[in-house]
């Protein structure tokens, strides 16, 4: 019977060990500290470019929600004039900010056209770039030229793409108004117009994001096991069967996270916009992130806590974008 008692102690003591309890306390270890046991090395080597990270984001971060809730402008911030040095005098409003922001109509209007503008972005950029990616997933003659071709917006930096296409809508000499003059057909006012306006930054935006949604989607399709459509080619399914059953659902993984990731770039997509429009003509192309910029730096007195309030607004409706997109994605029963 001492033996038997005798084992069971040390049963027991290595099991109070393996969940991680103190000899000494008998209480139990927090999983963070486990973790840094047991994965040291991988914390020390993050570790450096998470302080760099964390000093980059968080300290504009921090400060830009600061100076929402301050009446800071151009006139009241601290600044230097020749040797003299002047202190901010700027004061604390709390919410004011924000109330005049949501209950006005700028915000309100600006928000509408950007969330136009984000989901007919997104929803041609996706849906051609699936089209390309069924195409290059065949055998094809001079695939690879194909690839490298659709591939070519994206290597080039943006603000030329940008530049490029500015060119090519210029009213007078651009090439398009140079073709359609050649068909007899009177130029059209691509950037000085609020219509033909928007559908061009919606052109040049597709054209830049497609080949990233093409990759991407092409790497999903070629993860599809073949023999899932050769079974169901002999079964009788039809290419629309075979697209809408196997495709789709083999896809959906991919398609969520690109889709996120390219709702939040579009929606943030200062570039094509201030390169292409500057929120013009009038501010029929402003999005919120350029109203932002704006606010900052080109009206006068230049507007600090309005555009902290805005970039702030921003945030928290991504966020709000991130959080409903999960839940609905783990209603549906994919992990993310």
């Amino acid at each position: 019977m001492a033996v038997d008692t005798s084992s069971q102690s040390m049963a027991k003591a290595a099991g109070d060990v393996a969940r991680g309890r103190s000899r000494g306390t008998g209480k139990p270890e927090t999983k963070l500290k486990r973790s840094l046991s047991t994965h040291w090395y991988a914390w020390a080597m993050v570790a450096p470019v998470t302080v760099v990270i964390a000093v980059i984001i968080g300290y504009p971060l921090f400060r830009g929600i600061y100076l929402s809730l301050t009446d800071a402008n151009e006139r009241n911030v601290a600044r230097s004039i020749g040797v003299n040095e002047i202190p901010a005098t700027y004061e604390f409003v709390g919410l004011d900010n924000y109330t005049e922001a949501l209950t006005g109509d700028q915000f309100l209007g600006t928000l509408g056209w950007t969330l136009v503008w984000t989901v007919a972005c997104v929803s041609v950029t996706f849906v051609l770039g699936l089209g390309l990616a069924n195409m290059l997933n065949r055998r094809i003659a001079g695939r690879s030229l194909y690839r490298m071709l659709l591939i070519l917006p994206w290597a080039v930096p943006g603000f030329v793409s940008v530049f490029a296409w500015r060119f090519l809508y210029n009213q007078d000499n651009g090439l398009l108004n140079k073709i359609l003059a050649g068909g007899g057909i009177d130029a059209v006012p691509w950037l000085n117009d609020p219509t033909w306006a928007k559908f061009s930054v919606i052109a040049v935006n597709v054209w830049l994001g497609v080949p990233f949604m093409m990759v991407a989607l092409l790497g999903g399709l070629q993860s599809i096991p073949g023999e899932l459509y050769e079974a169901a080619e002999m079964d009788g399914a039809s290419a629309w069967q075979r697209f809408r059953n196997i495709t789709l659902p083999g896809l959906r993984s991919v398609s969520t996270t690109v889709i996120l990731l390219s709702t939040i770039w579009t929606f943030n997509m200062f570039p094509v916009i201030f390169l292409l429009t500057r929120g013009g003509p009038g501010e029929a192309t402003q999005i919120l992130v350029t109203q932002a910029y704006k606010f900052a730096f080109e009206i006068s007195p230049r507007d600090f806590a309005q555009s902290s309030t805005w970039g702030v607004l921003i945030l928290v409706l991504l966020m709000l974008f991130a959080a409903v997109y999960r839940r609905v994605l783990r209603k549906q029963g994919e992990v993310w």
